[in-house]
């Protein structure tokens, strides 16, 4: 039984994040005693064993993971991508495997510059958190050195293999839910065409107008990065001269930045706006309202994207292309119905 308990199996029994089960069982810093008692006792009940050093099986070539972000979507103050790694790093930690990440700067992508990692053959496989320009992961797949999966986006071309949260109907539910509450004026904060991941987002925000029959404005469809340039997205949102009377964010990161604006405008979250973000991030727990979000399971991403990236470098069977990775509503303080 032991052999099929992980992390992320004694995670979701505690509610604690994977990261934090694996800061407890190693005895590191930033968990409490309490907490880190009751893991172990979780992971005792469940039959769970540590794997140390000496037990695991290295694996053929390095035995290390390359971990590939673009630098414009490690904002200090978004961790997102930041988790998205620590999940990865644990889920190839359980299947033997070392990381190493590599951050691709602006420049480096647009003169499609090969990582040092793959060039160094210090990996045996490349995982791409976060999208660059088309033809920067076009390049990288295509490298003859090592396997490639991309996570986070996705690309008309279907022989990539990718996984992804499901933000069409992550945002569809999202929406539906303001409209439950009483909204008919609800705008997006997001720009469609930027990434993939934001892109379905906005489509699933227009499902859920077109269902109920309400009407859509554009300028209610608010940018909050550019389209060229860097990935990093504005630190200040433009308010629409016709207020809405609730904005569907593209990102809890997005949303926290315009609650930062409403309020500076005399606007109160959520008596006078109502605002939903998207992927739950554990950093809003610390911002002034919680944010009624989306919930991506990260940890089910990672561990997809690593078990994918692992059967290809053992050219074993694996789940080839798209894989989508259902999320769920998460209600918090931003949304008040009218």
């Amino acid at each position: 039984m032991s052999k099929a308990v992980t992390l992320s199996h004694i995670a979701k029994i505690v509610g604690v994040s994977t990261v934090t089960v694996s800061k407890a069982m190693s005895d590191k810093s930033g968990v409490s005693e309490d907490m880190r008692n009751k893991i172990k006792e979780v992971a005792s009940q469940l039959g769970y064993q540590m794997v140390t050093s000496s037990k695991k099986v290295r694996p053929e070539g390095t035995g290390n993971l390359g971990i590939l972000i673009p630098a414009g979507f490690l904002d200090r103050v978004n961790s997102f991508y930041w988790n998205m790694y620590q999940f990865v790093v644990t889920s190839a930690s359980e299947r033997g495997y070392y990381c190493i990440l590599e951050i691709v700067n602006q420049e480096e992508e647009a003169s499609l510059t090969m990582p040092k990692m793959i060039l160094d053959g210090k990996v045996d496989g490349v995982i791409l958190i976060g999208q660059p320009s088309q033809e920067y992961s076009s390049f990288l797949w295509r490298n003859p050195h090592v396997p490639v999966v991309f996570m986070d986006f996705y690309e008309a071309n279907q022989e990539y293999d990718c996984v992804i949260s499901d933000g069409f109907y992550g945002m569809y539910l999202l929406t539906d839910y303001l409209i439950k509450c009483g909204h008919q004026k609800i705008a997006f904060v997001g720009t469609p065409m930027s990434t993939s991941s934001i892109t379905d987002r906005y489509f699933g925000y227009r499902k859920a107008l077109m269902e109920q029959e309400i009407s859509f404005k554009q300028e209610w469809v608010i940018q909050d990065r550019s389209l060229s340039g860097s990935h990093r997205a504005y630190e200040s949102i433009p308010l629409p001269d016709e207020m809405p009377t609730a904005f569907a964010c593209s990102s809890d990161y997005t949303a926290d930045v315009l609650i930062n604006g409403l309020r500076e405008a005399g606007y109160r979250v959520p008596e006078d706006i109502s605002v939903v973000g998207f992927d739950n991030c554990e950093w809003d727990k610390v911002v002034k309202v919680p944010i009624t979000s989306y919930d991506v399971h990260k940890d089910r991403m990672a561990e997809l994207a690593v078990g994918n990236l692992v059967s290809k470098i053992k050219k074993e069977p694996y789940a080839s292309g798209i894989q989508i990775v259902a999320g769920g509503l998460v209600k918090k303080k931003s949304v008040s119905e009218i």
